[in-house]
């Protein structure tokens, strides 16, 4: 028997799963029905057609064009732009996602705060050191799980978790119809068609969200490395991204309508991104005589959900990030993978970055504040990257006799189809450079997440053009000498420890005395210290002069 034959392929149905949790959930229904009310199901219209369709239709043409080939963005750019823009792409599309995993983890966090004690008041039982302590242990253990499971853990979770959400959205959209059947009173007031149209459109503050729209649909591109784990993925990739447009189509129009039955469109609590879906749920069943149930069964699957994204996140963005990336661009160390075939030095890069962006985010007063300010920073970055993507596709359109002809063609007509590229690219680097704005700052946060919105995106790129240099030096002999290397890690680990004798002094230990206070923070300074003289001792346990 052929070995092709005897490998297990993954179906198209659970490949479009394992996507789906990446691309749209419950809680990016709330994102943005709190930005913009029952406005938000005008805006999801429009967005639907003029953006989501356009966008996954790209998608499957661009995995139908290049089928064979692992690497999703990474390998499209390099294909019609060269190894070196392919590079930068590949670091950029895996990077800015790294706010993402930050807040999928969160959230997390935030589904046991609701499972362990039936609300919402996460800030009162953790505090933002130990909530941030709380995600890092998530990143670590999810790291061993991938480890562990390999890839199946993708496929069970994804399955389970994707559907169970999709389920739960229907159920909660059903229940919404049949309560108002029932005669239910409606929250938002008025509830007629002027609600649903935007009173100041052009307004910077309403423009700026549309960036979080852009960030709830965008995602299905992960899903282009599985394609060679698919039996005829010519025929069976678009088949997986028209579902998952389907899929998103409902559970954002019927969801937002839902939304504004059981919320005043008008009037909406401030801590309805972090908390949104939990109170929904808690108010239908409520309504339908079921108390809390419905509430804690949500925060399960919403934990299920969660726990799949951060899965195939990890796995699927350093899956393009280091597959299909020239190894003359990459540090040897990142593209080195374990016996199991896992970029296991990715996985630990992404967490120390995710940890550097969480640890940003602590500078906020409020665990409520720094949800807020990563999701809006992904209005920002996740634009960005999809940028790629459709430059990709507008030279795959201009230069056809250079590519593969694809199986699946979206657009037959070339100069339509050039148009629609060029539509996708301006509109979505527009509303990226309006991400900046902030949208959910106060007077007393405002200055200070503007500056983190600017400062967070170019730290990703200075970090992007230093990879290239780094393995140049690797590759010309001339790699960092020991002492070099011993004084960044230091330089790095005394700016961690800094960190972490900030959180615990002003969260975790704030109501200690003060002799046991700065004791513990002492000794564990100590402890960190110790560890960075060990790793970095006489240069052979530091990251970059270990030979593979």
């Amino acid at each position: 028997m052929d070995t092709k034959d005897k490998k297990e392929y993954i179906p198209w149905v659970i490949v479009g799963l394992m996507d789906f949790v990446t691309v749209i959930g419950f809680d990016d229904i709330i994102y943005n029905f709190q930005n913009q009310g029952l406005v938000a199901v005008t805006s999801w219209v429009l967005m639907t057609f003029l953006y989501v369709l356009p966008y996954n239709l790209i998608v499957a043409h661009m995995g139908s064009t290049f089928a064979e080939r692992g690497g999703g963005i990474t390998s499209w750019m390099r294909e019609t732009n060269g190894d070196t823009v392919g590079y930068y792409a590949a670091w950029f599309y895996w990077i800015t996602g790294l706010p993402y995993v930050v807040d999928v983890a969160n959230s997390v966090v935030i589904s046991l705060g609701w499972i362990i004690t039936g609300n919402g008041n996460i800030q009162a039982h953790l505090g933002n050191a130990w909530f941030g302590i709380t995600t890092a242990a998530i990143f670590v253990v999810f790291i061993w799980i991938q480890h562990l499971f390999k890839n199946k853990s993708l496929e069970v979770m994804s399955t389970i978790g994707g559907g169970a959400m999709f389920i739960m959205t229907v159920l909660f959209v059903v229940m919404t119809f049949v309560g108002l059947a029932k005669g239910n009173p409606i929250a938002t007031h008025p509830f007629n068609f002027k609600a649903f149209l935007p009173k100041d459109f052009f307004s910077l503050g309403f423009l700026s969200t549309f960036g979080l729209f852009v960030f709830a649909m965008n995602g299905s591109e992960l899903a282009a490395p599985y394609t060679a784990d698919m039996k005829h993925p010519a025929k069976d990739f678009p088949k997986a991204l028209k579902m998952i447009a389907i899929m998103t189509m409902f559970l954002t129009l019927l969801g937002t309508f839902s939304l504004g039955v059981y919320f005043n469109a008008h009037k909406l609590p401030n801590d309805l991104k972090m908390n949104g879906s939990y109170y929904a749920f808690l108010r239908i069943g409520e309504q339908f005589g079921l108390g809390k149930s419905l509430m804690y069964l949500f925060a399960g699957v919403q934990g299920i959900y969660m726990l799949a994204q951060l899965a195939v996140i990890l796995d699927a963005s350093t899956r393009v990030f280091l597959s299909d990336v020239a190894k003359r661009f990459m540090p040897r160390q990142l593209t080195k993978k374990n016996s199991d075939g896992l970029p296991i030095n990715g996985y630990w890069m992404t967490t120390i970055l995710c940890a550097l962006i969480m640890a940003l985010g602590g500078l906020l007063p409020k665990i409520n504040d720094i949800f807020n300010w990563l999701l809006n920073l992904n209005g920002i970055v996740s634009p960005a990257s999809t940028c790629f993507l459709f430059w990709a596709y507008l030279m795959v359109r201009i230069h056809p006799e250079r590519f593969p002809k694809p199986s699946y063609t979206y657009l037959k007509n070339r100069h339509v189809a050039i148009f629609v590229g060029a539509w996708m690219l301006g509109i979505t680097a527009l509303l990226a450079l309006l991400g900046f704005f902030p949208t959910d700052a106060t007077a007393d946060t405002f200055a200070l997440q503007l500056a983190m919105n600017i400062i967070v995106p170019i730290g990703m790129v200075v970090l992007g053009f230093m990879m290239p240099w780094i393995a140049k030096r690797q590759q010309s002999g001339n790699a960092f000498k020991p002492a070099t290397w011993n004084l960044i890690t230091i330089v790095t680990d005394v700016a961690l420890i800094a960190l972490v004798s900030y959180g615990l002094a002003t969260s975790i230990l704030a109501s200690a005395p003060n002799v046991l206070k700065w004791g513990v923070i002492l000794v564990i300074d100590v402890i960190m210290v110790a560890v960075t003289l060990s790793a970095t001792r006489n240069g052979r346990h530091g990251i970059v002069t270990e030979e593979n």
